[in-house]
């Protein structure tokens, strides 16, 4: 059988060449840490996150920096010296702090998805996309339209994003093992009568 374009694509960045990758990554430390892009770099990614070549749609690359997050320490007499670390965990995934970065930088946007396109010794870069949910091409596509409604108002920070729900510990063999949350509880459930 025929392979498709997208197949392709999936199979080269399973195992992208180097030098180009490294060139392009210094390209994108010397740039902004949100950066627009005119397309995405994996289409594949891109249109099988929700990605369409129109109007309304568009792509952000973001840096973020590995490692933990840092902290000042309280310069204040009289505290335990314990108590006065400056390392933090963060307990967001490094995707969901990128879709937060880029819903922040570009706020008439909404975020529908994210990827991956690359890590070096110091920093994660992902590429965000992102929609303009009052665009009329989007308003009227039946698709898309579901993000013009108020109640997905900014999905990144509220935690509704495919990244955001992985790092909460939402997506995880949901109702496959028996050990696992359910989220919302079944009480929940109940009470809110569904």
């Amino acid at each position: 059988m025929a392979k498709g374009l997208y197949h392709y694509l999936r199979e080269a960045w399973k195992n992208p060449e180097n030098n180009t990758l490294k060139e392009r990554m210094i390209d994108w430390r010397r740039s902004n840490a949100v950066s627009e892009v005119e397309k995405p770099l994996r289409l594949d990614r891109a249109r099988a996150l929700g990605y369409k070549a129109k109007k309304g749609f568009f792509v952000v690359r973001v840096r973020v920096n590995r490692g933990g997050r840092k902290r000042e320490r309280a310069g204040v007499k009289g505290r335990k010296t314990r108590k006065q670390t400056n390392r933090k965990t963060l307990k967001m995934n490094y995707q969901w702090v990128s879709e937060m970065r880029a819903a922040k930088k570009h706020k008439n946007l909404e975020v529908l998805n994210s990827y991956k396109i690359g890590k070096d010794g110091k920093h994660y870069f992902y590429e965000v996309i992102m929609v303009d949910p009052h665009k009329a091409e989007i308003k009227s596509d039946r698709t898309t339209k579901w993000i013009s409604s108020p109640k997905n108002k900014k999905r990144a920070e509220r935690g509704l994003t495919s990244a955001a729900k992985k790092s909460r510990g939402l997506k995880s063999n949901r109702g496959k093992s028996p050990t696992l949350k359910v989220r919302p509880s079944l009480r929940a459930r109940n009470r809110q009568g569904k």
